[in-house]
């Protein structure tokens, strides 16, 4: 989401990798929900990934040619806010929740390095340094999901996508929003067995992104695998791994000749760490998770971080019979 951090056109995608993990697909109570993320990023890049950046903001025109030594640098500090209602009558079986994310932060970006500009006979090197900063809100994320329980066994579908509102300029070297609309749908699969404390997540999707008219420039469609797996220590209390993979499957339209498709791609893995616990009638969840990012292509990479904190409706307990809580996230 934060358009300095990652990337089709100069490196930046609608999709934030991770933006899914453990108990994905689980049903939840029905009612209001409400879930605040802070998410730190950390990235950097060389070579036509940097001077995707420098094109883009107009410092590299289309008919030079380049030979690039260039170095991209760049952080973002984000709130996410994300309200959620879900539907108590069931729709195809399932259960139907909607929900925007909006968010709000800080967002900074450096380049420095050499470029060679040959241009016919004449030939000019440029040593420099760029840097932007801005801290403003990002664009809005609606997003639906449809859930269905089959025991340990539970399944998803989810349809979102980008409404392009946020801080955003073709010539600002930092910016909160991507320039352009885009939608991306998917499924998902979670095994969850309360008895034996064991859960595995995998959620993947496809993006379709819409063309941007400040720079006609279009990105290629994009794959997405995010998943987590995690064993609970106890009933409130679980540990395990997380990680995504990103994958840019057609070309970009627009591009600088010297970048080609500039299809992207990233890696990354982690540890996490849950809790449970009760908020008054309400049940809390506290979720800290980390990802090393590695096999990158034509996209900035290194780490990120995340601290999800949300609050969503008790499951109710039957005066009969002592019943297990059902655990959300």
């Amino acid at each position: 989401m934060p358009g300095v951090a990652h990337a089709d056109e100069s490196g930046v995608s609608y999709w934030l990798p991770g933006r899914f993990s453990s108990l994905a697909a689980t049903p939840q109570v029905p009612g209001w929900s409400m879930a605040v993320v802070y998410y730190h990023t950390t990235v950097g890049a060389s070579g036509a990934t940097a001077a995707a950046r420098e094109i883009q903001i107009g410092r590299i025109p289309a008919n030079v040619n380049v030979n690039l030594n260039l170095n991209l640098n760049a952080q973002a500090d984000l709130i996410l806010l994300n309200p959620t209602y879900t539907f108590a009558t069931p729709v195809l079986g399932g259960q139907l929740a909607i929900g925007v994310t909006g968010l709000f932060g800080r967002s900074s970006a450096s380049l420095d390095g050499t470029l060679t500009a040959t241009l016919g006979p004449l030939v000019v090197n440029r040593t420099g340094f760029i840097q932007d900063s801005i801290t403003s809100v990002g664009d809005l994320y609606p997003q639906a999901t449809l859930k269905w329980n089959a025991g340990v066994h539970n399944f998803m579908t989810y349809l979102t996508g980008d409404i392009p509102v946020g801080a955003y300029s073709s010539t600002r070297l930092a910016n909160l929003g991507i320039g352009h609309a885009a939608i991306d749908g998917g499924g998902g699969y979670t095994y969850f067995n309360p008895a034996a404390g064991l859960e595995f997540s995998a959620v993947a999707g496809l993006t379709y992104n819409f063309k941007n008219y400040d720079t006609n420039y279009q990105n290629g469609i994009d794959f997405h695998v995010d998943w987590g797996m995690s064993q609970f220590l106890s009933k409130q209390f679980f540990v395990g791994l997380v990680g995504y993979g990103y994958q840019q499957i057609s070309d970009d339209f627009g591009q600088n000749p010297i970048l080609g498709g500039f299809r992207s791609r990233v890696l990354g893995i982690g540890p996490q760490a849950g809790f449970l616990f009760p908020v008054g009638d309400m049940q809390g969840y506290l979720n800290l998770k980390a990802y090393g990012e590695f096999e990158a292509q034509n996209r900035p990479s290194g780490w990120n971080a995340w601290i999800t904190f949300a609050v969503s409706p008790m499951a109710p307990t039957s005066t009969v019979t002592p019943t297990k809580h059902r655990i959300v996230k």
